[in-house]
């Protein structure tokens, strides 16, 4: 049986998220975000087949959908987006199986990081373009026509290279360029935890972009914040200067926070508050906000205590790494892992 496997890392959002949405950061001058990809991947398996038939598989849902042709398959039905991946790769005669290891709606890209590892699996499988450039427009595309909004276009890089990277946005397109950045000491410092509650980042996120491009000046200088602690906190993380980055951490948050009261609710108020008291410097929900996963963020020393403090509080600490490796594929002959 033909067998190809492939994974993608999620991501820590570490500043300038949510002005990567075309064409929001086009109305800001050096717009940027910053991310870590992270060890938390996610997983796409293609398995060979002898009855000519596709079956979509995700594991972390529980759902199955099978077709006689990739052309039966209902985009806009059960297991849609790796129904859109199907049918644009046009897979035949196999099974196509998902899981992801981050929490459902956890904000670190889960779905993305998915979408770049069944797009480059199904590249593999099919001998279509493996260009990085190429996977990624696929990947943001299919993506797009499932949740139905606009996608910013950091999340699909750290999927695709690993690191820790700037993304830069403007008018002659996108650049992501790798920050030389003490990894280990940066992990040191950030404690990510679960906190219980999935959260919708298509909805919240559209909703702020529509009152940005309706000419909300609230919006607008929120934006401009974000934009400038994002340049600051990308040379804090190039000069070690890990005391300026809890602080740019703090105010990307406290502006963030303005732009919906959604952002935050009492849950993560508690969670934040109680890490503060363990010795966290700075925290910031990932993603949109309204739930999923935050981080915390303050000195090595500290660190156990936080994450103690985040248990008590209800939420599920993560174990990760910052991941240095991106998108892989492997083809091979086996029984499924």
């Amino acid at each position: 049986m033909n067998r190809i496997v492939s994974s993608a890392p999620t991501r820590i959002d570490l500043a300038g998220g949510t002005i990567d949405i075309w064409p929001l950061y086009l109305f800001h001058d050096g717009a940027a975000t910053l991310n870590a990809a992270i060890s938390l991947r996610a997983h796409a398996e293609l398995q060979s087949r002898t009855d000519g038939r596709i079956e979509l598989r995700s594991i972390d849902t529980d759902r199955a959908v099978a077709a006689p042709h990739w052309s039966a398959l209902d985009g806009g039905g059960d297991l849609s987006l790796l129904a859109r991946i199907a049918r644009h790769y046009r897979l035949e005669n196999v099974t196509l199986t998902t899981r992801g290891e981050s929490p459902a709606g956890a904000g670190i890209a889960g779905s993305s990081a998915l979408t770049i590892a069944a797009c480059g699996a199904a590249a593999r499988w099919t001998k279509a373009s493996e260009d990085p450039d190429r996977l990624l427009q696929v990947a943001m595309n299919v993506e797009c026509q499932t949740i139905r909004v606009p996608t910013g276009v950091q999340d699909y890089r750290p999927a695709l290279y690993g690191g820790i990277a700037a993304v830069e946005l403007g008018v002659a397109g996108i650049t992501r360029v790798g920050l030389d950045v003490d990894a280990h000491e940066l992990e040191r410092r950030i404690v990510l935890a679960y906190t219980g509650a999935p959260r919708n980042s298509g909805t919240n996120n559209w909703e702020i972009a529509k009152r940005h491009t309706d000419g909300d000046q609230h919006v607008y200088d929120c934006f401009e914040r974000i934009r400038d602690t994002a340049v600051a906190m990308r040379s804090a993380l190039q000069r070690g200067d890990w005391d300026e980055v809890g602080r740019q951490i703090a105010v990307e948050w406290e502006n963030r926070k303005r732009l919906s009261p959604g952002v935050s609710t009492p849950a993560i108020d508690d969670l934040i508050a109680r890490a503060r008291r363990a010795g966290a410097t700075a925290a910031k929900v990932c993603g949109a906000g309204g739930g999923g996963c935050l981080f915390c963020y303050g000195p090595p020393a500290a660190r156990s205590g936080i994450a103690g403090a985040l248990a008590a509080g209800g939420a599920r600490v993560l174990d990760y790494r910052i991941e240095t490796d991106g998108l892989r594929v492997d083809s091979g002959v086996g029984p499924p892992a």
